[in-house]
This record gives C-alpha cells, structure tokens and sequence, in this order.
C-alpha cells in the first residue's frame, strides 16, 4: 500500500444471504482528503462504512483503513479511527467536559493530554461557560460541532462523519464544514456520508454508490462535466434514477 493512502478497498463486498449490499467496490482515499461517500438510501453506503471502521467484516475482498487489514486489524481500526453518527455520538447525561474526559480515556489518552485538549476544545468553541452543563440542554448546532470535536478528540489519522450535518441550518452547516477543512489541512483525512448535495461540491473527491456498487467517483467539477450537470444534485439524480433497489 502506498504510504499516501489512507483508505485502500479492492472488491470489497459484503452479504447477508443472497443479497449482495455492498458489490466488490474498489477504490482509495489519500491522506488528508476530504472523501465524499453518496448513495441514495439501500445504496449500500452505511454498510460500506461498518466494515471500514471496523463493525462490519467484509464476505470477500481487501480493504486497509489507516494501513490496517479490515479483518484481522479492526479492533487496532476501531481505537485509530475517529466516528461521527448522526445521532452526534455523545452522551446527553454527561456534561460537556464530561464526554471529553470520557472519550479521552476510552481512547487512553493521559490526564495531561485531556485536560489541555478539553480547555482548547472548550475556548475554540466558546463553550467555557457550558463546559459543566448536560449536553442535552445545548442547541443543536452546539452539539453537532462539539461532537466532531470529540471524534477528533484523540487526533486520529482518519474521522469517519455519517452524515454529520442533518437537521441543522445552513449557517451551522457552513460552520461545520469550516471546522472539516481545519481538521483536514492538519492532516486528518476526512470520511464524510451526506444527503445534502451542495455540501458534495466542499469535498476533494466524491463517489456515488447505486444499489451496492460505486458508479461514479472523481471531483465535484469532473463529475459535473461527465454527466453534463449544473450541480451535484443533478448528478446525483441521474445516477439515482437508475437505482433498482428501493429505498430504506
């Protein structure tokens, strides 16, 4: 594997009976990029990103996350890797320095090292005052860029967000995805699922699955001209159209 890769998948499939979820995709994500991973719902995607962080083993195929074999390695890959849901992945009944000393010790990080990243993390996002506060008691768009904040905790190599942005604002969208380019140009590479195409048009690369393969994947301008499009919503549609499989 070369040493700018990040992610690395070759025929990576994953079924469950005889159905095929995820169809022997292949494809590599460099170190540092910000990697959009589209597909309708039952396109396959979320099952693609299990295996990838470790969840999920493959029925057949490679794959290397971080340079970690996705089967022998995915506990090493679950500890390397930082993870974002849609559901922000942190605990409402904790406070907000509370989830960062927990996840700081889950991923075993000493007590100098969480304390000095909590006290950034809190000023970066002006959250001093809140810090003893119950995260479920926080706006919405709070709690999502502190949550990325938490994945990102314990500087990992790669942050894999699961459509990080639903239910918010544009404005906090926006704010969000400046928090993305950051972590990026530090050289985290960032693995992100969205539904909201103009968020596609902020990431370095793009593929898009359609019922368990990847049928597109190159940047957000090549795709537009490949497929004679204004937007990437246009070319989301019309590769979507030819979906067989129905929707979640």
């Amino acid at each position: 594997m070369s040493e700018q890769k990040a992610i690395t998948t070759n025929k990576l499939t994953k079924k469950f009976g005889d159905f095929t979820a995820v169809d022997e995709i292949s494809f590599e994500v460099n170190k540092g990029e910000i990697f959009g991973f589209l597909g309708a719902n039952g396109a396959g995607k979320t099952t693609a990103m299990r295996m990838l962080c470790g969840l999920s083993l493959p029925t057949s195929g490679e794959a290397t996350v971080a340079g970690l074999n996705v089967y022998k390695e995915n506990e090493k890959i679950k500890r390397s890797i930082g993870y974002m849901s849609q559901k922000f992945s942190l605990y409402d009944d904790l406070t907000v320095k509370e989830n960062m000393r927990f996840y700081g010790g889950i991923y075993g990080k000493s007590n100098a090292f969480i304390k000095q990243k909590t006290a950034y993390i809190l000023d970066h996002l002006h959250l001093e005052k809140e810090a003893n506060v119950l995260v479920k008691s926080l706006p919405l768009g709070w709690k999502q860029k502190l949550a990325f904040s938490v994945a990102v905790f314990h500087a990992p190599e790669i942050v894999f967000l699961d459509e990080p942005t639903g239910g918010v604002d544009p404005v906090t969208r926006r704010e969000f995805w400046n928090m993305i380019y950051v972590a990026a140009a530090g050289g985290t590479t960032v693995f992100v699922t969205t539904h909201y195409m103009d968020e596609a048009e902020y990431c370095d690369r793009v593929s898009i699955m359609v019922d368990g393969r990847i049928d597109a994947l190159d940047t957000p301008i090549r795709l537009k001209e490949k497929f004679n499009a204004a937007s990437m919503d246009e070319v989301f549609l019309k590769l979507a159209r030819k979906a067989a499989r129905a929707a979640d």
